[in-house]
């Protein structure tokens, strides 16, 4: 995929967390400020690296994304509507009774690869992805989103030795580290750190970045793609509700709090305007 510019990246993350913003305030409920803090990566990821097909969504060649901090689906489907995987006005439905848009990630979207929103599992599925691109010849690559909080799911550090020990080069996991989780800081709740340490000790490659750079999450991902032998996982910084001040200062109340309607407009204002 052609290297799109980064003023372009820029303003399709306006509208991303313009869309996001708007449809789960229409639903009254959802999880905003996680939603917000990933929405560079997964940007970067089908505007610059996945290979896909929104026409044939199960091109066997296809790379796989496994979101598996599913709550925070409101960004991916964004992003789908985007590359023209249903109807942007499909947006709008989200977590209503009988839409394709579900209040965590489903296999009833097009173009999700896996259901998923019991944290801890979207490592272990990754794995299995990417052992049967191995096992049936095929080159395509397996990417999975972390949140950090979910790291305090024991399956996920079997997932990682497992990934080590099989040399699952063709799998790059990405860790959304934006140090909040549901009840607070993760350094209060069960801390981390060191967070890089823990992946290089369980074998894997580690890249550290701001995950708000798109230069830096697509040299990242570059660099995943050269590493032979074992996994890479890329630990992106973030910052929860991120673009939206009274978000990004309360992020944990709206961890599954959507913004108000009579908010919303303060809140697409500040997106429109670009928060430093």
């Amino acid at each position: 995929m052609a290297r799109p510019s980064l003023d372009q990246l820029k303003d399709t993350a306006k509208e991303i967390r313009k869309d996001v913003l708007t449809m789960l305030s229409e639903a009254g409920s959802g999880h905003t400020s996680g939603s917000l803090s990933c929405v560079e990566l997964v940007v970067a990821l089908y505007y610059y690296k996945l290979r896909y097909d929104p026409k044939n969504i199960k091109w066997p060649e296809r790379d796989r994304f496994v979101l598996s901090k599913g709550h925070t689906c409101p960004t991916l489907y964004a992003v789908l509507a985007h590359r023209g995987f249903f109807p942007r006005e499909t947006l709008m439905t989200v977590r209503k009774r009988g839409s394709i848009l579900q209040g965590h990630a489903s296999l009833s979207t097009p173009g999700c690869e896996a259901s998923t929103g019991s944290l801890g599992q979207g490592l272990s599925i990754s794995d299995g992805m990417a052992l049967s691109a191995r096992m049936d010849f095929k080159d395509y690559r397996v990417y999975c989103l972390l949140g950090d909080g979910e790291l305090d799911e024991g399956q996920v550090w079997e997932a990682a030795m497992t990934a080590a020990h099989y040399k699952i080069d063709n799998l790059c996991a990405i860790v959304d580290l934006n140090k909040q989780q549901i009840d607070g800081w993760t350094s209060d709740i069960k801390n981390l750190e060191p967070v890089k340490d823990k992946w290089l000790a369980f074998g894997w490659h580690v890249i550290e970045i701001d995950g708000h750079d798109f230069k830096q999450i697509m040299d990242a991902l570059d660099k995943a793609e050269m590493i032979k032998g074992k996994p890479t996982v890329i630990i992106a910084h973030t910052v929860k509700g991120k673009g939206v001040s009274f978000i990004e200062k309360n992020a944990p109340g709206y961890h599954g709090t959507a913004v108000k309607k009579a908010d919303l407009e303060k809140a697409l204002k500040e997106i429109e305007e670009g928060l430093k």
